[in-house]
């Protein structure tokens, strides 16, 4: 089975703070403990929301709200992650998906490369960059009804689209959050509530997804994810098979 736990965001770091130089290497070992575990299939941290931008669609229309973003609705249903020129065109791509599943909130931000953290000097040329195009949960997504097939079929083409035009990087679904687990950080204690999850009011940070043979195991490395990145929170999720 496929997991994911996701750390939400601080003050620091909505306010633009760079992880230091312990953070790094704790941050590094686990992934490092991950892969050598043989189970780690991506991981990615995010910019601050200030950079980004909030895409809002009801009914055929389109509100664009730049960053940074007030927390509302921060349940993810899935994201994507695409490499564009810019964040307008990330935008369009997200709108293409809009067009497609109907009412939706999509949050999009640059995905955390190495020179943003001072690790690696900024290249000279750099055309494009990654972002994430985060959408969030509803009703119909936490029910864990499938999509109808006719909108399964538009979405697997742009899907295909996307690919072919080397935008698309990364497609993750999320199964509902009744089959997540949350974690609550208090210096070296934690506290654990099962799902379904009513509301979560912290923008993302950050996540790493990996193989798991069971929720049980998948549990561990929450714990041990949570506590290297010194997060209050962490959200456990059970990522969607195709």
């Amino acid at each position: 089975m496929r997991f994911i736990v996701m750390h939400k965001t601080e003050p620091r770091w909505e306010a633009g703070a760079i992880p230091d130089a312990e953070l790094i290497s704790r941050v590094g070992k686990l992934m490092g403990e991950f892969m050598k575990a043989g189970i780690l299939l991506g991981g990615e941290g995010l910019r601050a929301s200030a950079q980004g931008v909030r895409l809002r669609f009801t009914g055929g229309k389109r509100t664009v709200t730049k960053g940074p973003f007030t927390p509302s609705n921060e349940l993810p249903a899935g994201f994507l992650i695409v490499r564009t020129a810019s964040l307008d065109e990330a935008s369009a791509w997200a709108s293409r998906y809009a067009s497609i599943v109907g009412d939706v909130e999509i949050d999009i931000r640059p995905v955390t490369e190495a020179w943003d953290i001072g690790m690696v000097p900024m290249p000279k040329e750099l055309a494009t960059r990654r972002y994430m195009l985060l959408y969030k949960a509803d009703a119909t997504s936490e029910s864990g009804r499938p999509r109808p097939a006719q909108q399964r079929a538009k979405l697997s083409a742009l899907f295909e689209e996307m690919s072919g035009a080397k935008v698309l990087l990364t497609n993750v679904g999320l199964r509902p959050s009744q089959q997540g687990k949350r974690y609550t950080f208090q210096g070296d204690r934690h506290s654990v509530v099962d799902g379904p999850f009513s509301e979560s009011k912290e923008l993302i940070a950050g996540y790493a997804m990996f193989q798991a043979k069971s929720l049980e195991e998948a549990s561990e490395w929450a714990l041990r994810y949570g506590t290297a990145v010194t997060t209050p929170e962490v959200d456990l999720r059970v990522v969607e098979e195709p």
